[in-house]
């Protein structure tokens, strides 16, 4: 006598782009609400002794006023390195700022946070902009300056990585952005500066080779 076969465990073929489709938006909210206790617990741990310069660091960088200080440094201390270095890093800052302000920001719309909710200390507050908030525009500029310039003078490569790292913490800690907004800003930047400095570097060879 015949058995009869088994059902397939399979999800049918129609219905799996709906589970995927599930599953990733389940993940998204569940990274979101991360993203936002995360946020909660840095505005509600106390740090006095770190407010003030979080504060006057995320100022410095509106703007990219720092960005164009430090190439400055760079330009009239390193040499030809570090005028190339300067060049690339502001080429780089603003192909970022661009990418993330009239391209990224627009398509993710997502609101800024809500410093009286979370009772972000008053000490740390700096002006919230009117601009969406994912991703970071401080933190994709100081990233693409730090990279791209460090890739042309790799003995400033380290210092600018961690005061690019500084900048887009204190966008956090004076509580203008989420972390996952200035993780975002920070990967768009250091990919934007690695292309410039790649294209840099083949422009280079092949001057060399002519």
């Amino acid at each position: 006598m015949r058995s009869r076969p088994r059902a397939s465990a399979e999800v049918p073929a129609g219905r799996a782009p709906a589970a995927w489709g599930s599953t990733l938006l389940r993940a998204a909210r569940e990274a979101e609400t991360l993203d936002a206790e995360i946020y909660a617990t840095i505005a509600g741990t106390p740090s006095p002794t770190l407010d003030a310069g979080m504060r006057r660091l995320s100022r410095a960088a509106d703007f990219s006023r720092l960005w164009g200080v430090t190439a400055g440094v760079l330009a009239v201390g390193g040499g030809s390195a570090g005028r190339r270095a300067a060049g690339h890093g502001l080429v780089a800052l603003g192909l970022a700022s661009a990418v993330t302000n009239q391209g990224l920001k627009r398509i993710g719309r997502r609101p800024r946070p809500d410093r009286i909710e979370t009772a972000v200390p008053l000490a740390r507050l700096v002006p919230l902009p009117e601009s969406t908030s994912f991703p970071s525009g401080h933190a994709a500029s100081a990233f693409a300056f730090a990279t791209a310039a460090g890739q042309a003078l790799p003995v400033a490569g380290g210092p600018l990585r961690v005061l690019a790292a500084l900048v887009a913490y204190s966008r956090v800690h004076t509580g203008v952005h989420y972390p996952g907004d200035v993780v975002a800003g920070a990967l768009v930047g250091s990919t934007t500066g690695g292309l410039v400095a790649a294209l840099a570097a083949r422009r280079r060879r092949q001057r060399a080779s002519r």
